[in-house]
């Protein structure tokens, strides 16, 4: 990330998901030095008043004025969907309730913030910047096991955003070709066997319970068919983070999103699907990917920090 070891003005960076935004007010070394979380209203109109109301809270909890004079926060937007980060842009977040075309999303909330300067960047991506923050990397993947499945990629300090913003959409790569028919209309896709979709589905909890917490204590306690289910996830999220090495050779792979709230048993579970696979390959046993793979920060808001690390333009652009 270019620039990154020079201090600055303080930052807003906004997470924006389905169910929630998170904010993070940055101070001038990149220490978090407030925080705010609201419920998403969803829609164009609730999108850009939630994301306002999360900038108003925290800067009125620094004591900042907006507006003031020498006191001009930028704000940088993480935000699911396809994003142009030059036109400031986001189209088909279908969880957010935005339509399919583009919505001017850094001009409207510049707008309701009285201009102040706003930046939009895809959530994965904000989430890569904020973890390679946090670990002091330059070269790694951010692989979110939510929903879907897909990774945000930071390549020798820069973004790789692809042509057509498609980087890292690895979830609609062939899994098993005679596998489940998936919504896009091919056979066996990723994510229908490594999203955490695919463990609610297979895996229903009780209220209260999230789907993999609930399996993978199942399995910890000796439930066999909790233990197969464990085993067959762990091996197609092995199989993405090998998907990423091989195209990449990223030093590291992050495993984020909800599915890696489960913690170190999924860590684990991973590292020894890739252990296995790598006794069966000479070539895959060289590059040591089991070694590469690790959990995000603890407790760190990334996609937010990540965020507000694109509010301070200290991103270097590579498409």
């Amino acid at each position: 990330m270019a620039g990154s070891a020079r201090p600055g003005p303080p930052v807003i960076g906004l997470d924006i998901g389905g169910t929630k935004v998170l904010g993070v007010l940055l101070g001038a070394d990149d220490v978090v030095v407030g925080s705010v979380r609201l419920p998403t209203v969803r829609g164009v109109d609730g999108v850009v008043a939630t994301a306002s109301a999360a900038v108003r809270a925290l800067l009125a909890g620094a004591g900042i004025a907006p507006g003031a004079a020498g006191e001009a926060v930028a704000v940088g937007v993480g935000v699911p969907g396809v994003v142009d980060p030059a036109a400031g842009t986001v189209a088909h977040a279908v969880n957010l309730g935005l339509p399919g075309e583009a919505t001017p999303l850094a001009r409207l909330l510049s707008g309701s913030l009285g201009g102040a300067p706003v930046r939009v960047e895809n959530d994965l991506n904000a989430a890569v910047l904020g973890v390679a923050r946090a670990l002091a990397a330059t070269d790694l993947a951010f692989l979110a096991l939510g929903t879907g499945i897909a990774a945000g990629l930071l390549l020798d300090g820069r973004l790789r955003r692809g042509a057509f913003g498609a980087a890292g959409e690895i979830g609609h790569l062939p899994y098993r070709l005679d596998g489940l028919v998936c919504p896009c209309g091919q056979h066996g896709c990723l994510e229908l066997y490594a999203s955490g979709a695919s463990l609610d589905a297979r895996w229903p909890a009780a209220v209260g319970t999230p789907p993999p917490a609930a399996l993978f204590a199942a399995a910890a306690a000796g439930d066999p068919a909790a233990t197969v289910l464990r085993d067959e996830f762990a091996r197609a999220v092995a199989a993405a983070v090998r998907i990423l090495v091989l195209t990449t050779d990223v030093e590291h792979v992050v495993l984020g999103g909800g599915v890696s709230e489960v913690g170190e048993p999924l860590l684990a579970a991973v590292v020894h699907a890739l252990t296995v696979q790598a006794g069966e390959s000479a070539f895959l046993g060289s590059l040591n990917i089991a070694a590469r793979v690790r959990l995000p920060p603890a407790g760190s808001p990334v996609a937010a920090i990540g965020a507000a690390l694109v509010a301070r333009g200290t991103v270097a652009p590579w498409k």
